[in-house]
């Protein structure tokens, strides 16, 4: 079995944000980065309890508590927004995910829709508190109304002139995105970084008009979140646990993480993350069904097959991104990177 590395936090204060949504803020001290997210275990009357992913609204550069942002839409964030009063224990998954700036020195291009803006305003006040970039951020809503952390995102463009722009898209007054248009905002913008979190059209007319602009893959960064099938918070029984068939060779693994290099035999039946977290590494990791991006890595040589994926595309394979929770190994040496 492999053990789930839980921590349970306490609430000290929730905020309702609008008529939907609300942020729950921690009376904890964690270590993450802009732009991540917490897994969250929401009990359950029918199956004991449910995961759902949820991002982190505060700044790890601002010495604010830190925030998840819930906004109603399913099971788990009406019974957050209805139950979660000050003082509740929740029980987390560490912080995961790579949703994240590599430097907050460089000028960024940020597009939100609805309570995509979670993440994107993690990152606004991260380069604004602690980095030298400018940042343009596109956000739309259906109203204005619904605006998510409105008053925030003022206060942020009047204390920081030059560095940060809001662009509001209403759609009540302008119409659903389109790329057409996006491209034109976009347009300015095309040798910046590019984060991207909202509702998958809104995503997918984002990433066409980048496209269009001729802004490499590689410079967009797009979050994309689904519902958990299964519960990560579950002890996960280790398929591989009674050893390869006879005459198997396992592989030989390398890898690269948190500055430090590591050397395995890994069982050619046996997933990546699996082996990584029994044999004592801090590997990250959140859904392990192949439904977020927390646990990916790089091959930088050999070869591995995924199980399930939900969440990479084919660019994201072609650089050699996989899910180290679905990968198994297909050549006799393989070689890993977290950095």
């Amino acid at each position: 079995m492999t053990e789930v590395r839980s921590m349970r936090l306490r609430v000290s204060t929730v905020v309702a944000e609008t008529a939907e949504a609300c942020s729950v803020v921690f009376d904890a001290d964690l270590d993450y980065r802009p732009g991540q997210f917490l897994t969250v275990r929401v009990p359950s009357d029918e199956c004991g309890s449910v995961a759902r992913c949820y991002s982190l609204s505060s700044s790890p550069s601002t010495g604010e508590a830190p925030q998840v942002t819930v906004k109603r839409d399913g099971y788990a964030s009406h019974w957050i927004c209805d139950h979660v009063t000050e003082g509740t224990e929740l029980e987390v998954l560490p912080p995961s995910g790579l949703f994240t700036p590599a430097s907050l020195d460089a000028d960024l291009a940020l597009f939100a829709a609805g309570s995509g803006i979670t993440p994107v305003l993690s990152i606004v006040k991260s380069v604004l508190a602690a980095g030298r970039g400018a940042v343009t951020l596109v956000y739309a809503n259906r109203d204005e109304r619904s605006v998510i952390f409105a008053d925030a995102l003022r206060e942020l463009a009047l204390a920081h002139p030059g560095r940060l722009t809001v662009v509001h898209w209403l759609e009540t007054l302008q119409g659903l995105p389109d790329p057409e248009r996006l491209r034109v905002l976009a347009a300015p913008l095309a040798d910046r970084e590019a984060f991207v979190c909202g509702p998958r059209p809104f995503m997918a007319a984002v990433t066409t008009a980048l496209g269009e602009l001729g802004v490499p893959r590689s410079r967009v960064h797009v979050e994309k979140f689904v519902s958990l099938e299964g519960n990560p918070f579950e002890a996960v029984a280790d398929e591989a646990s009674a050893g390869d068939e006879a005459g198997e060779e396992p592989t030989a693994l390398a890898v690269s993480l948190d500055g430090r290099e590591h050397a395995f035999a890994w069982p050619r039946r046996r997933r990546l993350l699996d082996l990584l977290l029994d044999s004592g590494l801090d590997a990250p990791y959140s859904c392990r069904e192949g439904q977020c991006s927390a646990c990916a890595c790089r091959i930088v040589s050999g070869e591995v097959k995924m199980l399930n994926n939900d969440v990479l595309d084919s660019d994201d394979i072609a650089e050699g991104i996989v899910l180290a929770c679905q990968s198994l190994p297909l050549t006799d040496e393989v070689t890993i990177s977290y950095e």
